[in-house]
Formats: C-alpha cells, sequence, structure tokens
C-alpha cells in the first residue's frame, strides 16, 4: 500500500489547510495517510549563528525523515502576508539545512485555501516556483477559495466544480 504524508503549512490547531490536505488525501485510492501537525516539530527559529552553536535539532531531522516515508506529499499553505506561515517556514529552513532537497523527489500535490476569494494563490505560486528547486515533483496545485463557503467539515468540499477540479488533479497522479 501507497503511503501519503499531509499537512497544512499552519500551526494553527484549527487549521483550515491541515482539513483540505486530510480531505485531499482522502480522495486518494488503496493508500495509507499520515496526517502531520507542525506543532509537533516546533523548533527555535532559525538562524546560522544556532545552527553553529547547537547543530540540526533533532526535530528537524524526524521531519525530513518523515518525508522520506512518503509515496506522495500533500501539503496545504496557510497565507500569510502572501507568504508561507512563520511555522512553515521554520521547519523548511531547517530541514533544508540537511538536505537542499528537502522534499526526496517525493510526488507532491501542492495546495491553498483560505478564507477569502483569492484562497492563498499567492503562496501557492511561491511554493509552485520553489519546490521543485527543494526536490518536489509537483504532479498539482490546487486553490480551494471562500473555505467556510465551499467546505462543510463532515462533506469536504461543496462546491461541485471545485469539488470536481480537485477530483481531477489526483485521479492524474499515479501512485
Amino acid at each position: 500500500m501507497k503511503k501519503i504524508i499531509a499537512f497544512g503549512a499552519s500551526s494553527s490547531k484549527k487549521s483550515i489547510n491541515k482539513q483540505l490536505a486530510a480531505y485531499a488525501a482522502g480522495q486518494f485510492e488503496n493508500a495509507s495517510i499520515e496526517l502531520l501537525d507542525l506543532n509537533d516539530y516546533e523548533m527555535p527559529i532559525f538562524s546560522m549563528d544556532k545552527e553553529t552553536e547547537s547543530g540540526i535539532p533533532q526535530l528537524a531531522t524526524d521531519f525530513y525523515n518523515k518525508l522520506g516515508t512518503a509515496d506522495l506529499l500533500v501539503i496545504s499553505f496557510a497565507e500569510h502576508n502572501g507568504a508561507y506561515s512563520t511555522a512553515f517556514k521554520n521547519i523548511f529552513d531547517w530541514t533544508s539545512r540537511i538536505d537542499s532537497k528537502t522534499f526526496q523527489e517525493k510526488q507532491t500535490l501542492l495546495m491553498a485555501t483560505s478564507p477569502g476569494p483569492r484562497g492563498g494563490s499567492s503562496v501557492l505560486e511561491t511554493a509552485k516556483n520553489r519546490f521543485p528547486f527543494q526536490g518536489a515533483i509537483v504532479k498539482g496545485s490546487f486553490s480551494l477559495p471562500s473555505f467556510n463557503e465551499n467546505f462543510d467539515e463532515k462533506d469536504g468540499i461543496t462546491n461541485e466544480d471545485l469539488k470536481n477540479q480537485l477530483l481531477e488533479i489526483v485521479s492524474s497522479i499515479t501512485l
């Protein structure tokens, strides 16, 4: 059975991006899903001085190793001022010190959502452009606008057009 690792790139305990990542991962058939919580990987803010003084935190190594166990990564980005959340950026910075190919040539589905009508499109574009340089094989991307109007905790994506867009992407990815 193939393994999917999914997470919302946010430290919010009620992360809408974690909800979207879990939902999207659940659309793949015959796969085991491990849903990560970035709060389990909280580390000091990255700096060269901290790395020199203390080395790379064990949690960065744990996160990197966890990514290495996946056949597919499903990541949904929170957008903070048009960019990655600080929680994700910090984990990303530390993990990239282990290997610049942080995503280890794994197939990756990149997503974003927000309460607003742009659905995190700025951060999603940033990730789509950056992740291939970091070793991600980007197989698709999806933005869900206006999360609260288009997603239900029980039923998932409620807008049929948006749901079909995601399902089309999911069906194009071979595990």
